[in-house]
């Protein structure tokens, strides 16, 4: 029987009732991996300082070229998926900064905020099938 993927966060109170606790597919399974490595910062992870992404470290830098920018990120988000995420392969990874006009109708305030749209691309070494990953994250400060 192969080994069931749990989707996080784990619910313990599960097993107490009696229940199984709930189970994902593979690309869910990878979807979640990668997130935690977006979200983590270098250094972060107690056991494993490498585990992470860069992004925490270039929220705040100053922008001049978004172009450098994207690649510094998209380079780092490559090493991290590729030392860490072993399940796919051939990994192409997309990184593209925009502006967004964010509307606060309570506050009648209107903020430009800019906006980091991250796709992952590969295979499953599984199946060889395709994998896809998308997320958008906000910058300075940086949030989900």
């Amino acid at each position: 029987m192969p080994n069931p993927l749990y989707f996080k966060p784990l619910r313990f109170e599960d097993i107490g009732l009696g229940r199984d606790m709930q189970t994902q597919d593979l690309g869910g399974s990878i979807s979640q991996y990668i997130e935690l490595i977006i979200f983590t910062r270098y250094g972060e992870h107690r056991y494993n300082p490498e585990f992470g992404c860069e992004i925490w470290d270039m929220d705040f830098e100053l922008i001049q070229s978004e172009t450098i920018w994207e690649e510094k990120l998209r380079q780092s988000l490559l090493r991290s998926i590729k030392k860490f995420e072993k399940r796919i392969y051939d990994i192409d990874i997309d990184v593209h900064i925009s502006e967004i006009n964010k509307f606060y109708p309570l506050r009648n305030v209107s903020e430009i905020k800019k906006r980091v749209e991250i796709i992952i691309k590969g295979k499953l070494n599984k199946t060889g099938e395709h994998y896809t990953f998308t997320t958008s994250l906000f910058l300075s400060p940086l949030s989900a």
